[in-house]
């Protein structure tokens, strides 16, 4: 019985080993749901973007009345030169309340609403930070499934080589062949060998910086199904990428914020210059209560008063040592510079859409050619073992066959990754990156091999 082909036998193994892998492998999305809660930066981020908030509170602190109370106990003991035994004590006790509420205060009211423009900022840093997160748990999955692929790919490859290398020295034995296809099929071996090695080392570098981010080390993930049509971006149309991206992006975001944040804080510089208005309310009591010895040998009791007052108290700044008009200087600075830094994430983010835009649309099209390259690769392969088995073809020529095979084999797993990566990033650069494209893609991992 004539033997299956070589490409034909490791495709129903790699299918029956995906086959198996597929029952209990960890998807892309549980590893997502698991980095949401154990990943350090977005947990950082998170924690940064709570502390941020209370700045809303703080500066509406400032307009709301606060009530202060002062207590003052005292025991004064005198004596006069004239006689160190002529001496008197007096005790005294002081209590105060006072509140007070600010009327017309302008840099209060600026600042609260430089406050809320800080709080949104902080919003939108954690925003950034989610959509991080997505993408390196995406690319650290990716890089995962690619070393293994790469190492399989080279076992196979392996394998197929040892299979060549015990053909040539058969051949050789028969008197066949010479020595040289030996040599040849050995030194490809051990190439395969090295190459084996260094994709190991990868695998588990990967491995790690996907453990890092979730905290334990990933079992057997979920695959893409060979042959799964990946989707191209919708909508299809680059100028439609690039109007979002230019207000949506969310690093245009951030600039938008600082410089709206540097603008009230012009606004807050200007406002030193203006009046402030207080309503103050004073309440408070005091009791003496003296006793003076070796005179009289009795004590006096001291008037015990209590005083209430009520007023509005204004402040009025004169002059500051010019402090208030360098610090408007200062910022009037700042905002310019904040305004072209906004410039530059607007095209910056215009400039990453179109690379990505251009990644998936490329990428597609690369995976499109790839797939008929591994196809005319095999074709060649078994062109070349048939010819070598006639003795029209040389062991070299076989060995390159099957490096072409494999070589566009991984190409074309690689570029399914990058592709599935750049249709992430190009999301993210228009700012509509979510979970829901985790979803997705999960579902494209998830198909039966």
């Amino acid at each position: 019985m004539a033997r299956a082909p070589w490409s034909a036998r490791l495709s129903v193994a790699l299918i029956m080993v995906g086959g198996v892998a597929q029952a209990c492998a960890q998807d892309l999305l549980q590893t997502w749901q698991m980095a949401l809660q154990r990943d350090p930066i977005f947990a950082a981020s998170r924690a940064g973007r709570n502390a941020e908030q209370e700045r809303i509170p703080q500066a509406r602190a400032k307009l709301l009345p606060f009530v202060t109370a002062d207590a003052i106990a005292e025991v004064d003991d005198i004596r006069r030169l004239g006689g160190l035994n002529n001496s008197s004590s007096e005790r005294r006790a002081l209590w105060t309340l006072a509140l007070t509420q600010p009327i017309v205060d302008v840099s209060a009211w600026r600042e609260l609403k430089r406050s809320g423009y800080i709080a949104k900022s902080a919003d939108v840093v954690q925003a950034a930070a989610y959509q991080d997160l997505v993408l390196r748990v995406s690319q650290a999955y990716f890089d995962v499934l690619a070393a293994q692929d790469t190492l399989r790919a080279l076992q196979a490859q392996k394998e197929a080589v040892q299979t060549q290398l015990r053909a040539a020295q058969k051949g050789f034995e028969l008197g066949s062949t010479t020595i040289a296809d030996t040599y040849e099929a050995q030194a490809r071996l051990d190439l395969l060998n090295a190459s084996e090695l260094q994709a190991q080392n990868v695998l588990q570098v990967s491995q790690d910086l996907l453990a890092k981010i979730i905290n334990e080390r990933p079992s057997s993930l979920a695959e893409l199904a060979p042959g799964t049509v990946l989707p191209g971006p919708s909508p299809n149309r680059l100028t439609d990428w690039t109007a979002q991206s230019s207000h949506a992006n969310l690093s245009v975001a951030q600039a938008d914020l600082t410089a709206k944040i540097v603008e009230k804080q012009i606004d807050i510089a200007k406002s030193e210059h203006y009046p402030t208005l207080h309503l103050r309310a004073l309440t408070g009591s005091a009791s003496d209560r003296g006793l003076v010895s070796n005179n009289t040998g009795g004590g006096s009791s001291g008037p015990r008063a209590l005083e209430s007052i009520i007023g509005l108290q204004v402040s009025i700044p004169i002059f500051t040592g010019g402090e208030i008009s360098s610090i408007v200087r200062e910022q009037t600075s700042r905002l310019q510079q904040a305004r072209y830094q906004l410039e530059d994430a607007k095209r910056a983010a215009v400039q990453s859409t179109q690379q990505y835009f251009s990644g998936v649309t490329s990428g597609l099209a690369q995976i499109e050619a790839l797939q008929a390259a591994e196809k005319s690769s095999l074709a060649s392969l078994q062109a070349n073992k048939t010819g070598y088995e006639v003795g029209v073809r040389i062991n070299i020529d076989v060995l390159n066959a099957q490096q072409q095979l494999f070589e566009t084999q991984r190409s074309l797993l690689r570029a399914r990754y990058d592709t599935l990566m750049n249709s992430l990033r190009l999301k993210a650069s228009s700012g509509i990156l979510s979970d829901k494209d985790i979803v997705a893609i999960n579902q494209l991992l998830t198909q039966k091999r």
